[in-house]
């Protein structure tokens, strides 16, 4: 049975192969019942032509170099990865239809391309995948399958290792970004001036009574001929926490056009805020399972947190409540936490108020999910948080997020722009 199913397997495989072969018994049949000579001929070209026919498509692959250059494995969306590709011939033989695919679990992507190489002929070209969709994907590797002017033998080999490449969120930028400051010196949205001396130059000024010998700048009194002292700023040290909403229930939209693509992008536009401000921010989640990125300054905690969002996916079944219930205890006095969410349920906000009686400041990016066509309404939401003190930013579908995210003013109760009215 096993020796049947693997003839089955074979003929399937080489559909021409067989149709060549039972051709070329058929000649011999008939010629033998006809006498006729040139059925005899046929055959026996058939028969010579299949052995012929495979050496050659294998040979058309071992004697072949292929160079991949992969030049970037990681891009934000809306960029692209870029590549070069260089096939090399060998052998004096031509090598004629050589298809080469870059294979890829990237959505939306096929790159097949025939090529045909002279003697020892090279072809070299550079590819650009665009990266629409965030999260982790696969290229590679590049398969080359020969193939001959009948279709007899189609043999096929891997050059290049597979790869992974990690397309992060779109994260903008905002430049009029702005929630409530925590109780800490120098917290807001500038630095302030301070007699402490701290990592923060801000400059110089003209020695005055009373000042410690340990801020003259030296180099500048050299130059100018008279004391000269450094300033200093308080820096914001107060963390930001961005808590992100991946209950499924809660989302709405379908493809990429969803509140969940909007919440992680808006999660990556605030977090790349308030790096670029120096400011310590960490984030949490609970998709598949709990994400928490610890507090943090600088690019490398930007990364951090860009690659948790890169995978983040509305698959969870805690509320955004349960989330801030369960972690509060990492929000202290000096902490500012802001929700991004969809919810529409009105526990949630309530909770938000326990926190900043607490001492904790708080803030909600409110995406109205029902102009992503979830039935309900945000408006009730919004008028809790609104009435409870909470600072709030609404962000509707096809919003431009540098306007939707941008306070008019700083005040808990200000409305700003996208908010329901």
């Amino acid at each position: 049975m096993t020796a049947l199913s693997s003839a089955v397997q074979l003929v399937r495989t080489h559909v021409n192969v067989s149709l060549a072969i039972a051709l070329a018994v058929v000649c011999i049949l008939v010629g033998f019942a006809t006498g006729f000579w040139l059925l005899f001929r046929l055959a026996y070209m058939i028969v010579f032509a299949i052995p012929v026919v495979f050496l050659w498509s294998r040979s058309m692959l071992n004697s072949l170099e292929v160079e991949v250059v992969r030049q970037t494995h990681r891009v934000s969306q809306g960029q692209s990865l870029e590549g070069r590709v260089i096939l090399r011939s060998t052998t004096w033989i031509p090598k004629v239809w050589l298809e080469v695919e870059d294979q890829s679990s990237i959505p939306s992507y096929r790159s097949t391309r025939v090529v045909t190489l002279g003697a020892r002929g090279v072809a070299a070209w550079s590819y650009s995948i665009p990266a629409r969709r965030r999260g982790i994907y696969e290229i590679g590797p590049l398969r080359v399958t020969a193939s001959d002017p009948f279709g007899f033998f189609r043999p096929r080999r891997d050059f290049g290792d597979r790869i992974t490449v990690l397309v992060y969120p779109a994260a903008r930028e905002l430049p009029s970004f702005y929630i409530p400051p925590a109780n800490l010196p120098g917290e807001g949205r500038f630095r302030r001036r301070t007699h402490n001396i701290t990592p923060n130059y801000a400059g110089l000024r003209q020695y005055e009574p009373g000042d410690s010998y340990n801020r003259i700048h030296w180099p500048q009194t050299a130059r100018t001929g008279s004391l000269m002292v450094k300033l200093f700023e308080l820096d914001p040290a107060s963390d930001v926490w961005v808590a992100l909403d991946l209950n499924e229930d809660v989302h709405a939209g379908e493809g990429d056009d969803t509140t969940e693509e909007a919440a992680v992008s808006i999660a990556a536009s605030i977090a790349r805020y308030f790096i670029t401000a120096n400011r310590s921010i960490g984030m949490m989640s609970f998709g598949d399972d709990l994400r928490i990125d610890q507090p943090d300054r600088g690019q490398n905690q930007f990364t951090r947190i860009l690659e948790s969002l890169a995978v983040a996916r509305a698959a969870g079944e805690v509320s955004i409540e349960a989330l801030l219930l369960e972690e509060s205890r990492r929000f202290g006095r000096h902490t500012t936490v802001v929700v991004v969410t969809p919810s529409m349920d009105g526990s949630w906000p309530l909770t938000l108020m326990s926190l900043a009686s607490r001492g904790v400041k708080v803030a909600a990016v409110l995406l109205e999910a029902e102009t992503w066509g979830a039935p309900g309404s945000s408006l009730d939401v919004y008028g809790t948080l609104t009435a409870g003190g909470v600072y709030t930013y609404t962000v509707k579908r096809a919003d431009d997020l540098q306007r939707a995210l941008a306070g008019r003013g700083e005040t808990p109760t200000s409305t700003v722009e996208g908010a329901p009215r």
